[in-house]
Formats: C-alpha cells, structure tokens, sequence
C-alpha cells in the first residue's frame, strides 16, 4: 500500500488505497512518431492525429492494443489522452490554432472507453496527459515556477473541464517546473500525478534529489498531489533510485506509486536525440518491472519508449498470476 493523501477520495485513490494493481500503457508517443502512416504536427506531435480520419483509426488501435490486454486478463487500466505536448502555446502556433485539442482528445479517448465500459470489462480510468514546456531530457529548457505555473494553466483548465479522472504531468526533468505545475494542478479538484525523470543517484535531471523534490512539493502546495510516480527510465534507474538511502524513509517510499519505463537503461544523456530505440526481450523487462512491484509494492506499471503490446502483456500476465494466487492462496 502506499500514502494517498486525505485530501479527496477520488476514483483513482480508491484504486491506490485498496492496494491493488493498476495496468498502464504502453508507449504511444514514439510508437505513433515511427509508423510511416501518420504524420505528427511539428507543435503537438501526435496530439493533433484525432483530426485525420486515418491518424485517428491508427491512434485508436494503438490503445485498444494496450486496452484489449487489460480487459484480457481483467487488469483495471488507465490510459491517457494523446496530450502530452497540447499546451496553449503550442496549440497557438500549430496547424490546428483555434481547436479544443485538451478537450477533444480527452472526447475520442473517453468514446474509446466508453466501448469497454458498456460491454461490462475491467474498468480504465481516463487520464489527462502533460508535459514539460521544453525537451524532456534537457533541465536547462525547464520553466522557472512563477512561469510555469501560468504557462500550464489554461492546458490543466481545458483536461479538466473535458472530464479527465486524473491528470498526470509527466517526463518532468526539473523541481522548478514540476513546482509551478503542481502549484496550478492544486487550484483544480481532479487528482494529480507529478512523474520524474531521474538518474541512478536518485536525483531528477536539474540535480534535485527525488526525495527533496516529493517533501518540498507536498509542503509547498494545500492540495498535494495524489502521488509522484517516474517514467521514461529504464526498470534498473527506477530500482537504484528508490533503492537508495535518500527514500528509506517508507513514507516518503510510499508516495512513489507507478513506474512507465523505458526498455533502455541508457543514461537520459545518451538517449536525448538517440535515432533508433533500443529495446530488449518483453520477458526481460517485465521480470525487471515485478521485480519493483515486489520491493516497493508499486501498484501502477506501464511502459514508456521502446515497449510494446508484447511488454505490457508480460507485466499483465505476472498481474494475473499475482492475483490468482491471492485469490486462492493455498493452490498449487
């Protein structure tokens, strides 16, 4: 189990608290920016593809790819609207100036949902994605607070009020811009999620040590996030980084909940601008995911660049067996 913060009980807490496991994902970003069938705009990536018919059906059978497995194995979901690069900004000088895009993605993902839910399967929470304002592997392009805190405003207004259950700021690399965001996400009612980018010595890009970053958002903000999570690092850097002796304390541990990983272990230095994905065995990945479930009781894991619908199925399967065996713990 792991500390959810008594501010609101949310549909996505309830999750968390009951102590369950909570499938993610898998890599849509780069999966979609590699398929010669789909073309991303230079501002939004592949956030403007729901206004293609083509780009929309490529876009829908990249999650029901992912949600197919977890209605397989009856795994509760969530799954995030291709939204991650959508900031007002961005959407300003795109092609696409003008549209709802917050909005309309979380329209065309809640319809896809909707399919499953009304054929009676395993629940998927619809998430709201954010990104940092600059590259993800690059801290010196990360927002100081003040800025961030109004640069990311209208994109948390236009999440929230398409219906998104949770809002998840992602690939931040630097405390200041993840403050800022936290900052705007807690003027808000929907649950948040802050998820870093960090090395292997536990600190996130800009140097910050995660445990810093966790005590002083939580302190920083009256509605603190729901909890912290990383992503878009490999399942060995998310082992070392909670491993280490800056997060023994376990209630700081347990704000950590969910890892999406990367199949690279490369440092995020080596991988910044890195043309082709290196990736590795699905089987090999997901016993290094279980391996975190295990250790830190993490309840949320998906992927990240480099995974597949082979990767996430193997985490699914270990999810399935795990429940099996709770199920019915004197089998076998």
């Amino acid at each position: 189990m792991f500390d959810v913060l008594e501010t609101e009980r949310p549909a996505v807490a309830d999750y968390f608290a009951s102590g369950g496991f909570l499938l993610g994902e898998g890599s849509l970003y780069e999966r979609l920016r590699r398929d010669p069938a789909v073309d991303f705009d230079p501002q939004l990536a592949h956030g403007g593809l729901i206004y293609d018919d083509a780009a929309a059906q490529v876009l829908e059978g990249v999650h029901r790819a992912y949600l197919d497995i977890g209605q397989t194995y009856g795994l509760a979901m969530i799954a995030t609207a291709a939204t991650w690069r959508a900031s007002a900004a961005r959407i300003a000088a795109s092609a696409f100036a003008g549209k709802d895009v917050n909005g309309d993605n979380v329209a065309f993902l809640k319809n896809l949902v909707g399919g499953y839910a009304q054929a009676g399967g395993a629940p998927i929470l619809v998430g709201g994605q954010l990104g940092p304002r600059g590259d993800a592997y690059r801290p010196e392009e990360a927002l100081v607070t003040d800025a961030a805190e109004g640069f990311h405003a209208p994109q948390i207004e236009s999440l929230t009020a398409a219906g998104a259950e949770v809002l998840l700021a992602q690939t931040l690399p630097a405390f200041s811009e993840a403050l800022g965001l936290a900052r705007a996400l807690a003027k808000g009612a929907v649950p948040y999620i802050l998820s870093f980018v960090v090395r292997r010595n536990g600190c996130l890009l800009d140097g910050t040590p995660l445990a810093a970053a966790i005590r002083r958002i939580d302190d920083a903000v009256a509605r603190p996030p729901l909890a912290y999570a990383l992503n878009c690092v490999h399942p060995t850097v998310a082992a070392a980084t909670l491993a280490g002796e800056a997060m023994a304390d376990p209630a700081l541990r347990r704000r950590v909940v969910g890892l999406l990983a990367n199949t690279s272990a490369r440092d995020p230095a080596e991988l910044d601008g890195l043309d082709a994905l290196e990736t590795e065995a699905p089987a090999q990945f997901a016993e290094a995911m279980w391996a975190l479930r295990e250790s830190h009781a993490l309840p949320l894991l998906g992927g990240c660049c480099g995974t597949g619908t082979e990767h996430i199925e193997e985490i699914a399967r270990r999810a399935h067996v795990e429940r099996q065996a709770q199920a019915h713990p004197g089998a076998g």
